[in-house]
């Protein structure tokens, strides 16, 4: 039988890593972006809310392990 939770290699770290900081830097970038939208918008509320969830979630994604996943 197979073990349910195989031991972490540097390799995969490694790529684990870059994967958690293109997530971040994708979140970042679309918080950016919808702030940008939202001064130029008439009704910036709901662009601003969703600028906060992509800031939270880059934030966030630094605290995921692969032991979540």
């Amino acid at each position: 039988m197979a073990d349910p939770s195989p031991a972490i290699t540097p390799e995969f770290q490694r790529g684990w890593d870059a994967a958690l900081l293109a997530v971040r830097a994708w979140h970042e970038s679309q918080a950016k972006q919808t702030l940008i939208q939202a001064r130029r918008s008439r009704f910036p509320k709901n662009l601003e809310r969703e600028a906060e969830v992509h800031q939270r979630s880059a934030e966030l994604v630094g605290t995921i392990s692969p032991d979540d996943v």
